[in-house]
């Protein structure tokens, strides 16, 4: 989050506004009507990548309906990221890529694709989480600031600090406990030789 990005109130009020097409099914079989690898490959194309169907193949769903929310959650992101301030960002293929794969993954987990629209604390999640793995931090905010920020809205920010707290701790813990068998074992060994 080294870079500034835009302000966040504009990608929160673009979520908010985002049109009722985006919003629909995508396409999974016979079912839906958003075709969401075609949406991703237009979203490419503002940024002036082409697609391979390689790239595109994370958005192509299988004939059951396990990816439908998390393909809903692609649209919904694929809309955030065309707003003029990420064209103008020049932000490599790859990366876009990222984020509407792993990042989207991620947060499909977390809540349902259409809380990242309707709550208000999900679209400034969603912003905040696109943002940082891009890169950036919101305009007029620090890097302390912004970190700080998203973890306290983001769900999956906390639940992978809480992660990294637990295995910190249970790292402690096994060091303390090797120290002290040690201590045990150093303590065994002057006994026996007095």
């Amino acid at each position: 989050m080294q870079n500034t990005g835009p302000a966040l109130e504009v990608l929160i009020h673009r979520l908010a506004d985002i049109p009722v097409e985006l919003l629909a099914e995508p396409r999974i079989g016979d079912a839906g009507a958003v075709h969401v690898a075609a949406l991703v490959n237009d979203v490419l194309a503002l940024h002036g990548a082409r697609a391979t169907l390689a790239s595109l193949a994370p958005f192509i769903p299988g004939a059951t309906g396990s990816h439908r929310h998390r393909l809903a959650l692609v649209m919904i992101t694929a809309w955030l990221l065309a707003d003029e301030w990420f064209i103008g960002a020049a932000i490599a293929q790859a990366d876009l890529l990222r984020v509407l794969d792993r990042t989207v993954d991620e947060l499909s987990q977390w809540a349902s694709a259409h809380k990242y629209v309707e709550d208000p604390e999900r679209r400034e999640e969603l912003a905040r989480m696109v943002l940082a793995r891009l890169g950036f931090r919101p305009a007029g905010e620090s890097e302390h600031e912004a970190t700080d920020r998203l973890a306290a809205v983001s769900g999956f920010e906390r639940r992978r600090l809480l992660e990294a707290s637990r295995t910190a701790e249970q790292r402690a813990a096994d060091i303390r406990a090797a120290l002290a068998r040690k201590a045990a074992e150093e303590s065994a060994d002057k006994w026996s030789r007095e």
